[in-house]
């Protein structure tokens, strides 16, 4: 099925892409493609009529041809019209979708985090590389420059051996309030918006963006903003396996609304030979070192290592070293825009060269970024630390903590 649904395209052909999700992030994906001469948006999928016809008025507006819509991406993945898929759902239907998409030969680009539940992250490894497709995870970071310079810098020993990574997600997040169960509007699938998680009756918070604070569909500010330091932190130490233990505790403070995940979060991991610690602030906060507060948000990274420490973030990164803490380099990003267009950019140059290598975010990537924010999540809700059997795949002699590590999957959508 995966051979005969894609057809071998030459070095200079553009690439026929599929949109799955049309909310905020993907609308910027679609965006994006439009700004890449490599890509032609050949099709949108969304449950929410409305929001086709908007993107779809984007395109037609851009003069490019009119995408062909559908409300089911099965059908949208058994085109051949179609080479890849863009994957822009919440986070409960991005292993399902990609999934879903690899099985009928199209490559796909998945937003973070890679997975809804460890699980998940395992299930999309393996059919990647059954089917042979191109998998990339939209951690952007990997495909920002300056952040590829600093690794690179950390690997060289500019700051000595490297014992700490640090993740910061101190973005501010307002009361979401409580919203009412009411009737479906019309033109809004919402059994196929559940899809995989429990049925729910509908209310706004869960529909919109606000699903990123419910169990059923999101994982938190961790697994939201912070996945993306998440990986940065596993980059920079230059793991490639999950760490022996994670503790996380936290809590959601002050506000009384729909909200279930934590809006403050603290998590510490330990491998053994080096630890990295994760910080969720979603409450009124001030920066931490260096790192350059943009508004009411400090989001980034330190690396701590034997002789001195740096900080990164968005705004470029800085080196420190020795006891009086010289800033020894300061460099900025440079001014190349969006970094998601290079990161796309880098997913188009693999579907052409057929070499998951060349991915800067290849899924084995996403998702081990993705279990370190669900490994933190399942212990903030057990309520202990835990310690993990890599070898089993699961939490040395904990059930309850092991139940999370994936879920009862809603008929027929099952991972």
């Amino acid at each position: 099925m995966a051979a005969s649904a894609s057809r071998v395209m030459g070095a200079n052909d553009r690439v026929q892409m599929g949109i799955v999700g049309l909310g905020g992030r993907g609308g910027d994906h679609l965006k994006t493609y439009l700004q890449i001469p490599g890509a032609q948006v050949a099709a949108l999928c969304d449950v929410n009529q409305a929001a086709l016809e908007k993107n779809n008025a984007l395109i037609t507006r851009e003069s490019q041809p009119k995408a062909k819509e559908f409300g089911d991406m099965r059908a949208m993945f058994a085109s051949k019209d179609i080479d890849a898929v863009s994957i822009a759902t919440p986070n409960h239907w991005h292993a399902l979708s990609m999934i879903r998409a690899a099985e009928a030969g199209k490559d796909v680009y998945c937003e973070k985090p890679a997975s809804y539940n460890i699980h998940e992250g395992y299930r999309m490894v393996e059919v990647a590389r059954k089917t042979g497709r191109m998998v990339q995870i939209g951690s952007q970071s990997r495909s920002t420059f300056h952040n590829m310079r600093a690794m690179q810098l950390l690997r060289e020993g500019i700051i000595g051996k490297v014992y700490l990574a640090k993740g910061l997600c101190y973005k501010r997040r307002k009361s979401i309030g409580r919203t009412p169960e009411e009737p479906v509007p019309p033109g809004i699938d919402w059994d196929q918006f559940l899809g995989p998680a429990p049925l729910r009756p509908f209310t706004w918070n869960r529909f919109r963006y606000n699903w990123h604070w419910f169990w059923d569909t999101g994982n938190g500010d961790i697994g939201n903003q912070g996945v993306h330091e998440m990986d940065i932190c596993l980059w920079g130490l230059g793991k490639t396996s999950l760490p022996r233990t994670v503790t996380s505790t936290g809590g959601k403070f002050l506000y009384e609304d729909d909200q279930e995940t934590p809006n403050t979060q603290l998590a510490t991991f330990d491998f053994g030979d080096v630890q990295a610690q994760f910080e969720v602030r979603g409450l009124l906060t001030g920066p931490e070192s260096y790192l350059l507060r943009r508004g009411t948000n400090t989001v980034g990274n330190i690396f701590f290592g034997a002789d001195g420490y740096m900080n990164i973030d968005s705004n470029g990164f800085q080196v420190f070293k020795g006891e009086g803490s010289e800033k020894i380099l300061d460099e900025k990003p440079q001014p190349t825009g969006y970094d998601t267009k290079a990161h796309m950019e880098n997913f188009l140059k693999a579907c052409r060269s057929r070499k998951s290598s060349d991915l800067n975010a290849e899924i084995e990537i996403g998702a081990r970024a993705a279990a370190l924010c669900h490994m933190a999540n399942i212990s903030y809700r057990v309520g202990r630390k835990l310690t993990w059997d890599d070898a089993k795949r699961k939490f040395a002699g904990d059930v309850e903590a092991d139940k999370l590590i994936t879920r009862d999957y809603r008929k027929p959508y099952v991972v």
